[in-house]
């Protein structure tokens, strides 16, 4: 049987703004239980896009999940630990159309700093 894994999502909140006018964030951190993790797709990696994002992974969320992922940081167990940077703004599959129990990809890529 297919299991997941538990990661860590970090979702930014805007939490006033600073003496220039700036938004400041906080995070708010959600344990997420049975998200599969698959190598990132490298063909966004050829010569017509020289710079393009470099996708490390692509998660795949469960049912259970229902949140926003856009501007979230997403911190991954042994073996791939690491900080990783939620790629645009996810879209989960028809719920009716996905059999199993995870419906949302989400691609992420390093996160430095």
């Amino acid at each position: 049987m297919i299991k997941g894994v538990s990661v860590d999502v970090y979702t930014p909140t805007a939490n006033g703004t600073d003496r220039f006018g700036n938004a400041i964030y906080t995070s708010a951190k959600t344990t997420v239980d049975n998200v599969l993790v698959v190598p990132g797709a490298t063909s966004e990696l050829d010569a017509s896009r020289p710079e393009g994002v470099q996708v490390a992974y692509t998660l795949h969320f469960p049912k259970t999940f229902s949140a926003s992922l856009e501007g979230c940081v997403i911190e991954l167990p042994a073996p791939w630990t690491g900080t990783y940077s939620v790629i645009g703004c996810p879209t989960p599959y028809i719920e009716v159309n996905t059999p199993t129990p995870w419906y949302m990809p989400v691609e992420i890529e390093a996160a430095h700093g």
